[in-house]
């Protein structure tokens, strides 16, 4: 009776994985809601930061995502300005915070204020914005 040697099958997957790694190191583009602005984040001593150069705080229980859409610590992220998208709580605080990556940041226009949000018209499934 004649076996598979354990190895015939080794290139081909090392070729199907070579081939598989640049389709995962490129990570799709994340849809963001309507109420998400724009703008310049700087943790300063969490949960104390700054938004856009004025003094802002993070909400208890917010989520910090980083451009690979994983979970961040703000404490990792201490004097970083980074570009990023973020909701706020009724109280004014962040809640939702994404790092963005180059591609993401190339979506322009953006808003970076509610009042922009509000003047402009967001097309949810493009991920665009449009000025009146």
């Amino acid at each position: 009776m004649t076996r598979c040697a354990p190895f015939a099958s080794l290139p081909a997957l090392v070729l199907v994985l070579a081939l598989a790694l640049p389709a995962a190191a490129q990570a799709p583009l994340r849809n963001f809601p309507a109420t998400a602005l724009r703008g310049e984040l700087r943790v300063l001593q969490p949960p104390e930061v700054a938004i856009n150069g004025k003094p802002g705080r993070l909400a208890p229980g917010s989520r910090i995502r980083d451009a690979n859409n994983l979970l961040a610590m703000s404490g990792t992220l201490v004097g970083e300005k980074l570009v990023v998208h973020y909701t706020l709580d009724p109280l004014g605080q962040l809640l939702d915070v994404w790092v963005l990556t180059p591609q993401e940041r190339g979506r322009q226009p953006w808003p970076g204020t509610p009042e922009q949000a509000q003047a402009w018209s967001f097309n949810v499934d493009a991920q665009t914005w449009s000025k009146p």
